[in-house]
């Protein structure tokens, strides 16, 4: 029986000590999701809390792909982050629609709105932690 090859690329580029951008290319099925979970797992190790997926050049994505997106975006979430997935092709973006998953999870257009999207949230969650000043009354 032939042994197929892998079909999925994953770069990441880390954008700060908490945002990191995984460029995710090829098919994303029950063969390569554990590439992609390692992945995300190892950017939520090393404490980047905010995942930018850009799926623009995913092909294929079937139910353990998905799964894995679900896992991350509920890490995410745990950790005080989110999980932003970017121009998800027609294929994929069907199956985020039938799935329910477009309504939690962000969907950009391209990784710079993305981006702006992360600093926004992440701002307004900074300025909600800050405790309010108080003036002494005399």
């Amino acid at each position: 029986m032939p042994v197929r090859e892998e079909n999925l690329d994953v770069e990441v580029k880390v954008c700060d000590a908490v945002t990191a951008i995984l460029t995710v290319g090829g098919e994303l099925d029950i063969e390569t999701a554990t590439l992609l979970h390692h992945h995300v797992a190892n950017q939520f190790l090393h404490g980047r809390r905010h995942l930018v997926l850009d799926l623009s050049a995913l092909g294929f994505m079937d139910s353990s792909g998905l799964n894995v997106v679900i896992k991350g975006a509920r890490e995410a979430r745990e950790m005080g982050g989110d999980l932003h997935l970017v121009a998800p092709t027609p294929a994929v973006r069907r199956l985020l629609e039938i799935t329910g998953l477009h309504v939690t999870t962000p969907i950009h257009a391209d990784v710079e709105a993305a981006l702006a999207d992360v600093r926004q949230k992440d701002s307004v969650a900074e300025a909600q932690a800050r405790p309010a000043s108080r003036e002494s009354v005399e």
